[in-house]
């Protein structure tokens, strides 16, 4: 069995995130994921102020959604990040759950290529640095 990195975070659905029916806009998924991707960063020790200092950045290249139920103002949400892919891309999968019911609400996947910032070069590999680090914790 494959093992994987993930970590969690717990917030609120805040007013500003929903719609006039008081459900989340669709679109602030996308910073649910964030936060949720810079927690699992932060975990591993390769956050995006290391990935500068390395030389890298790392864009989004790809991103896909699959709503199952909605999230509604002032619930609370549990999201849950993983690692799924660290040597050629930063690929994550996300499930976001009603932290109250323990309902899965949303599940979502983003993929990051390695950018050279000096070059403006795409990296088919991610930098060692980072590859050692996430060894590391699985190997623990």
């Amino acid at each position: 069995m494959k093992k994987n990195i993930s970590e969690e975070i717990v917030f609120n659905v805040e007013f500003y995130d929903v719609d006039s029916m008081r459900i989340v806009w669709h679109g602030n998924y996308v910073k649910y994921m964030e936060a949720s991707r810079c927690a699992l960063l932060n975990k591993i020790g390769y956050n995006y102020n290391d990935m500068e200092a390395s030389g890298v950045a790392f864009p989004l290249v790809d991103i896909h959604f699959k709503y199952v139920r909605s999230l509604r103002f002032m619930d609370r949400v549990r999201a849950v990040a993983t690692l799924v892919e660290w040597e050629n891309c930063i690929k994550i999968k996300y499930e976001f759950y009603n932290a109250k019911t323990g309902e899965l609400t949303t599940k979502a996947e983003s993929t990051q290529m390695g950018v050279n910032i000096a070059s403006g070069e795409t990296m088919f590999v991610c930098p060692e640095i980072f590859v050692k680090k996430v060894e590391a914790m699985l190997n623990e």
